[in-house]
């Protein structure tokens, strides 16, 4: 299977965190940017490279093997605090979590320095020119920097979710339609509720 391309976890977080504060303990802004830059770099290699993503989050290769698969492909070639951090997901069997642990880590690098993340599923891929027109009303509206990362979701019917730091939008279709059926429930309650009070009144 390719590695897990969604949403951070809680515990996703919680690794995430760990390699926050390692950084920042390692050289500050500049360390944090800089080991943002190489997990962009490192995710899209795997992005573009099947082989590579199935290597790293298969759970048939034994551990001890995929260590030294990882020192000969990537010792040398990143940072000691990323090749260690590497080391550490695999002995804990989370290597395939990589994707959103990176992602989680970007979000609190992004609201370290003022910018904010913000999660969009749609069922269908958004096209650029959306993706950008939607990134500029998010800054109107928030009034911060909006880091955009699109996912697609094939159980919405239509329509938008936004995860905006801890809140949630949802303007899907799913929703609007459970909320009009709501709403038309609790008024039918209301009418059948007045027609029986003018029965029993009259």
């Amino acid at each position: 299977m390719p590695l897990f391309d969604s949403p951070p976890e809680a515990l996703d977080k919680v690794y995430a965190e760990a390699l926050f504060d390692l950084a920042q303990s390692d050289g500050g802004r500049e360390r944090l940017e800089s080991l943002s830059g190489e997990l962009d770099e490192l995710i899209e290699l795997t992005r573009g490279n099947a082989e590579l993503s199935e290597f790293l989050a298969s759970q048939i290769i034994p551990i001890e093997q995929r260590e030294r698969s990882l020192e000969k492909v990537f010792q040398g070639r990143v940072s000691p605090l990323l090749f260690n951090f590497m080391v550490i997901l695999n002995r804990k069997e989370r290597l395939s979590r990589l994707l959103p642990i990176a992602s989680a880590f970007e979000r609190m690098v992004q609201e370290k320095f003022g910018r904010v993340e913000v999660d969009v599923w749609t069922r269908h891929p958004l096209p650029k020119d959306q993706v950008d027109s939607l990134r500029n009303r998010l800054q109107q509206a928030l009034g911060r920097e909006p880091i955009v990362y699109t996912y697609t979701d094939s159980s919405m019917i239509g329509g938008i979710k936004m995860q905006v730091g801890d809140r949630m939008v949802d303007a899907s279709v799913a929703t609007q339609l459970r909320r009009m059926k709501e709403t038309l429930s609790k008024d039918g309650a209301s009418r059948l509720r007045e027609r029986f009070g003018k029965a029993f009144e009259g």
